[in-house]
């Protein structure tokens, strides 16, 4: 049976010797929170100079700008946002610079993907996990995520690593170090299967910068803006990643994807993927709430001086609930024939007849050895296997749970949604 596992510390944080530590070095550090800095440092490391159009330049500005005038980070956490803009500098320069050399990628085919949409927190990255099981699916590793282009003149080691994965595995053995529960509420090993949203950071792009920090600026600037661009570049580094395995066509690759942000980017995705088979998962959005916000509190110990658990229940109720009204709004863009409703409920319930459900949507024949890696991944990948979080939503945020369900009354109506908090 795993281990329940109770934050009890979640807003007054006793911090560990390690933590302490990590705190108390970054705050000897100057850290150059700028654009040109960032931008410079990338050119360094790299060697490259060419970021491309330079529109991404207002974007990384309003992010800078807005984090700069935060007092209440911590300098561990200004450090741990410039190195997430620094990783995408560099992952642009690489990006334009292999486009440049090989303009034959613009002419790769994305094919029939399959896409899940969904709230965090529901089921979503289970989903996408148990399907890249399937060997005949290309799917996105975190360290590939991270950094979907090679360095110049980076190869394997002797042991056969990518450096690029090498990395990813320094700092999720870092952040299981700083922060130990995080494995049990969202793992973030090399091999766990990210989403593709990662990929709109090096467009310095996406709703990606509102989980790493207080960012209200951003979204407006994101709700304001159309996201087709952003999802089109996205679709070109997905199909550099397709080249580069060598298939320079696309024809032999067929991906499954996932992001919580396509709920409220529907037209947009169908825009840019027509071909698309969409599940959309669906789960008591309280239950989402609860476990997303106890997730990014207990994050905040080390990123602010104070952990705000009030705006974090204020924010992300209402994050929820504007992606959960444009999903009614806009569910009807995809057909039956491309899409399909998952509740949460029932996926839990029969994982395999939900992935057989999806598959008999997109296409894709539930093939005996397709389902033998599937069961092969449920097997070595039990729920809960480090850990079960228990969540307090009205001990831990004061917030009354049937009170906060009135607010999503339409989404209920929409969907045969099972109330669980």
């Amino acid at each position: 049976m795993s281990e329940e596992i109770r934050i009890r510390d979640l807003a007054s944080p006793e911090l560990t010797e390690l933590q302490l530590g990590a705190l108390a070095y970054a705050d000897t550090l100057d850290i150059d929170l700028s654009s040109p800095g960032i931008l410079a440092e990338a050119q360094r490391e790299t060697g490259l100079a060419d970021f491309g159009p330079p529109g991404f330049l207002q974007r990384l500005d309003l992010l800078c700008d807005e984090w700069n005038d935060d007092a209440g980070l911590t300098n561990l956490g200004r450090l741990s946002l410039r190195n997430k803009l620094l990783q995408h500098a560099r992952s642009r320069l690489l990006i334009h610079d292999v486009l440049s050399r090989h303009p034959e990628i613009h002419e790769v085919e994305i094919t029939a993907p399959l896409i899940v949409a969904g709230l965090p927190r529901s089921g979503t990255t289970h989903l996408l996990n148990l399907m890249a099981a399937d060997s005949r699916l290309r799917a996105l590793p975190l360290w590939e995520s991270y950094e979907p282009v090679p360095r110049p003149g980076e190869q394997a080691g002797s042991d056969g690593v990518d450096p690029r994965y090498q990395r990813c595995a320094d700092q999720w053995q870092m952040m299981q170090s700083m922060t130990p529960l995080l494995a049990a509420m969202h793992p973030m090993n090399p091999d766990h299967i990210h989403e593709e949203l990662e990929l709109m950071g090096p467009d310095f792009a996406s709703y990606n910068y509102e989980w790493l920090s207080v960012s209200p600026r951003w979204r407006d600037h994101y709700y304001a803006s159309d996201q087709t661009p952003h999802y089109e570049y996205l679709k070109t580094v997905l199909k550099i990643l397709t080249w580069q395995d060598g298939d320079h066509s696309g024809s032999a690759t067929r991906w499954v994807l996932k992001c919580p942000q396509h709920l409220e980017q529907l037209g947009v995705l169908q825009r840019v993927f027509p071909d698309a088979t969409v599940a959309i998962t669906h789960r008591d959005p309280v239950s989402v709430i609860q476990s997303a916000i106890t997730m990014l509190g207990y994050g905040q110990r080390i990123n602010r001086k104070q952990v705000g658990l009030d705006g974090l229940a204020s924010y992300w109720s209402d994050r929820v609930l504007h992606l959960l009204e444009a999903c009614v709004n806009d569910r009807h863009l995809w057909s039956p024939r491309q899409s399909i409703d998952v509740l949460f409920h029932e996926f839990m319930a029969d994982d395999l007849a939900m992935v057989e459900q999806i598959y008999a949507r997109a296409g894709l024949e539930m093939t005996a050895v397709a389902r033998r890696q599937l069961q092969g991944f449920l097997d070595a990948h039990p729920r809960g296997r480090d850990g079960r979080v228990v969540y307090d939503l009205r001990g831990d945020f004061g917030v009354d749970p049937a009170q906060l369900r009135t607010r999503f009354s339409f989404y209920f109506e929409r969907f045969p949604v099972r109330a669980e908090v």
